[in-house]
């Protein structure tokens, strides 16, 4: 299996606080992972040690088996606030990139943008647009690793749903890998297949979206049994009331059959564990 993304021991400090730390994570090449966590655990280091805009306090971080700034040809990175120089057009920022950059796809970036006007400077463009802009310039250099740092956080709806719409179109096309790093857990769920959850610095969760969800399961079921279920690998994060318990739950095998279970979806998942932080991090 050929990994896009792959760290050991991984951390970043600023000053006496990590940002980052301990960090070993793996990321399958041609998957979209949704990077998730609050704020301040880490997720925009991580991005910026991935591109290379960081160098690393400990540990080691590489991009398709190369450290960042040797694999900085293959990597496409679109920062949360979209930067832009803003008297630009977008047609000068197409042509600037094909300046930049050795393998360019100006016509694959004029495409994504046939709804964005091409001659209005990217000051007077609307949140949407620019963040359109900064992601077709991004793929028109044709990267193996898309990095994405909350890009649509600031986008209404629309904006958010035509971003991901070509956003998903290009991954389909090129099979590039995506780490997109987003707060949106409805949008993520629709768009990723693998995740990664980040707090207090330390991965959390990893793995293929689908394991994760088949291994957890929220059961309900007398409070007084709750201690100790068969089927129950881990709790994950518990409910009590006066007679009921309400659990997250790590599967080992069928569930005793006087819990109830129900599925979870990748909102549960996530606030879960990050609700847990007595429990150690696991992968799928």
């Amino acid at each position: 299996m050929e990994l896009a993304v792959e760290t050991r021991g991984l951390g970043k400090r600023y000053r006496r606080t990590w940002a980052l730390r301990d960090c070993d994570l793996t990321v399958p090449a041609g998957r979209i992972v949704a990077l998730v966590g609050p704020n301040g655990a880490g997720k925009t280091t991580l991005l910026h040690l991935a591109a290379g805009l960081l160098r690393p306090d400990s540990g080691e971080v590489r991009v398709f088996g190369h450290p960042p700034a040797a694999a900085l040809p293959e990597i496409g990175f679109v920062a949360q606030d979209t930067p832009l120089y803003r008297d630009f057009t977008a047609a000068e920022l197409i042509t600037m990139g094909g300046k930049l950059n050795h393998r360019w796809d100006a016509a694959a970036a004029r495409a994504r943008l046939g709804r964005v006007p091409l001659d209005r400077p990217a000051g007077k463009l609307s949140g949407g647009q620019r963040a359109q802009v900064a992601l077709a310039l991004a793929l028109a250099k044709r990267p193996r690793l898309l990095l994405l740092d909350e890009p649509i956080a600031s986008l209404d709806p629309l904006a958010r749903r035509e971003f991901l719409r070509t956003l998903m179109g290009a991954v389909a096309d090129d099979g590039t890998t995506v780490l997109l790093s987003s707060h949106l857990l409805t949008d993520l769920e629709r768009t990723c297949d693998h995740l990664i959850v980040l707090q207090d610095a330390r991965v959390r969760l990893a793995g293929p979206v689908d394991e994760l969800l088949d291994a957890h399961r929220t059961v309900v079921g007398p409070r007084a049994g709750s201690d100790d279920i068969d089927g129950v690998a881990q709790v994950i994060r518990a409910h009590h009331s006066a007679r009921q318990a309400t659990l997250l739950v790590r599967r080992a095998g069928p569930i005793d059959p006087l819990w109830t279970e129900h599925e979870v979806g990748l909102e549960d998942l996530v606030l879960g564990h990050l609700g847990a932080a007595e429990v150690p991090a696991c992968s799928g």
